[in-house]
């Protein structure tokens, strides 16, 4: 039987409501959300590894990186066959593609979670767990990278989002489409990914500010997140953006304010990365009006590919930390192709 490490961190999987404070809580460990998922010992030989119970909202990239040292450590045993995360769901469009990016290897990594505490009806913590155990214990995607499984389907880290607050349907691959889906106890690959990108660092330099792009808005931001001083933007010692990601309208367009505020920032240094704030899609160079994507382009901004503005941070954030230059940087972001 296959052997599965599996990390619990927290999330709304371990939650159950608390009166006193009003809402979800974490409370539940690994071995209490074991307890509610029955039938795990068919799948696999599961081994539990409590890292905490921190909402997804709280994370930081050293905890990111913590986590990802253990699941390394775990898979470097040659009686371990794969792993899962259990996290919460609301940053894990994020930190499966950071997982994604600094893990190497064939093994299966899987993240999961839950959409619904253990207080409420239906809740698919245990269902997404042994679906997700399946995955990891599976032959047929090693090399697949990190994935997402969620309500039975299997999504890349790299496409994967979460689309609705609280739905269980709530993560789309809105991009290529899943990769397949965990259907009557079987893991069923409908398609493998055309490649990954990958990272060697051990740690994310920040602060990489994310900026969206609305009508009519200025861009006053930009010179106090570059030049730092404390603004919004800066870290306790006052120090300015190191890389700045924008997500433009549609294809990449901005109001030209905001491309000459980041031109600026681009001469300075400071890598800027281009997507858009669309669910789905990439910016372009198709439109060269002022501050349309062309325009974007030829002022040395980096085009983030497939990657929305969160993804692009993540990938921006270690692609400093492993000490990429702009062509390097430019490499990690071009979509990975067959």
């Amino acid at each position: 039987m296959s052997r599965v490490a599996v990390v619990f961190t927290g999330g709304t999987i371990s939650m159950q409501v608390d009166p006193v404070a009003g809402g979800n809580v974490p409370s539940l460990d690994g071995a209490a959300i074991l307890a509610r998922t029955p039938g795990l010992d068919t799948i696999a030989d599961v081994e539990a590894i409590d890292y905490g119970l921190v909402p997804a909202s709280h994370f930081r990239f050293p905890q990111l990186f913590e986590i990802a040292g253990i699941v390394r450590d775990a898979l470097s045993r040659p009686d371990v066959d794969g792993a899962v995360i259990v996290q919460g769901t609301d940053t894990i469009e994020e930190t499966s593609f950071f997982h994604d990016l600094v893990l190497a290897g064939d093994k299966p990594v899987v993240v999961t979670g839950a959409m619904r505490s253990a207080s409420e009806d239906g809740y698919d913590g245990p269902a997404n767990l042994r679906d997700s155990v399946r995955v990891a214990a599976s032959p047929a995607m090693r090399g697949a990278g990190v994935v997402v499984v969620m309500a039975g389907t299997i999504h890349a880290a790299d496409d994967v989002t979460k689309t609705h607050t609280s739905s269980m349907t709530a993560f789309q691959s809105l991009n290529l489409g899943p990769l397949g889906e965990v259907n009557a106890g079987r893991v069923l690959v409908s398609r493998g990914r055309a490649g990954r990108r990958h990272v060697a660092t051990s740690q994310a330099v920040e602060p990489v500010p994310l900026i969206t792009a609305t009508v009519s808005m200025d861009a006053s931001i930009v010179p106090l997140l570059v030049r730092g001083g404390g603004g919004a933007g800066s870290d306790a010692r006052g120090v300015g953006a190191l890389g700045l990601v924008i997500e433009g309208t549609g294809s990449g367009n901005t109001m030209p304010e905001l491309l000459e505020a980041c031109r600026l920032a681009i001469a300075a240094g400071i890598p800027v990365v281009l997507t858009t704030r669309s669910p789905s899609g990439r910016a372009g160079t198709g439109y060269a009006f002022p501050g349309g994507g062309a325009q974007w382009a030829r002022a040395g901004a980096i085009l983030g590919g497939y990657l929305g503005g969160p993804k692009a941070r993540v990938a921006l954030a270690l692609g400093l930390g492993g000490g990429l230059d702009h062509g390097g940087l430019a490499a990690l972001f071009d979509d990975p192709v067959a």
